[in-house]
């Protein structure tokens, strides 16, 4: 089971999860920003529409990164009555940053799939995460590098991925929803909303997850973009607890990520 929320934790952070129709769908202005600064007081799911072609971000995230994250504050909100599994080992992480690479890239915005195209117009073109490279890596830094085989992306959907485990395990994430805020101060907000599986336990575990992260461009380069980040937990209807929780999240996990340049 520890693994198990590991896992769950490492696929909810989104900065880099999941071209047709442009920018994410915006939402009312300022709702995302509110939402953050109300942490832990989540009641329920942020109302966003559902998730069409890819999530869009601004020119100044592209690149080669090198992400700092740190688990800065956690939650449980129903506990003692329901606590999800690992919260608890969870603490153990609090302000010990994790390392790794990202990358986010030009795709057409005319052309579905992750078929990168990193030198043409860019009035033709959008900017997108490496969500395989990004998935990966991101994985490797949490597990290690033979605990995780690979991640594909659906060639067909940027929205859907699996992840490859050792031991024929696998965690499959769905994008269901998100939306999109550009404060007047300049910070790009964005929220996605899945639906995660992982197989190959002694039975399948699913769950709804939440992923809102601010992203603001720093003047300077160390760290270039600091990002705000909250990961809220939510029961599938499969859970026993499922109805005792109703819309509230279980969970609430929050990071600090800081991006800094790697050499060209």
């Amino acid at each position: 089971m520890k693994l198990t929320f590991t896992i769950r934790v490492i696929c909810n952070l989104c900065l880099i999860v999941f071209l047709v129709l442009g920018w994410g769908e915006k939402v009312t202005a300022g709702e995302l920003s509110e939402r953050l600064a109300h942490f832990p007081q989540w009641k329920q799911l942020t109302s966003v529409e559902p998730a069409k072609g890819d999530l869009v971000y601004p020119e100044w995230m592209a690149g080669t990164w090198e992400v700092k994250s740190t688990l800065v504050d956690l939650a449980a909100p129903l506990a003692p009555d329901i606590v999800t599994p690992g919260f608890e080992g969870n603490r153990q992480q609090l302000n010990q940053p994790m390392s790794f690479l990202v990358r986010f890239v030009k795709a057409q915005s005319s052309v579905a799939g992750l078929k990168f195209m990193l030198q043409l117009d860019a009035k033709s073109t959008i900017l997108v995460a490496d969500r395989a490279f990004n998935s990966l890596n991101l994985a490797r830094s949490y597990l290690g590098d033979e605990a995780v085989l690979s991640v594909k992306v659906d060639p067909d959907s940027p929205n859907r991925q699996i992840t490859f485990l050792r031991g024929e395990r696998q965690l499959i994430s769905i994008v269901t929803a998100r939306g999109t805020e550009t404060t007047p101060d300049g910070k790009f907000i964005t929220t996605e909303v899945f639906q995660q599986l992982f197989k190959g336990g002694s039975l399948p575990y699913l769950n709804s997850v939440e992923s809102t992260t601010s992203y603001h461009q720093m003047s300077t380069s160390s760290p270039a973009i600091e990002a705000d980040q909250v990961t809220a937990v939510y029961l599938s209807p499969q859970d026993p607890d499922y109805f005792t929780a109703g819309d509230r999240p279980v969970a609430l996990y929050r990071y600090r990520l800081e991006f800094l340049p790697t050499a060209k």
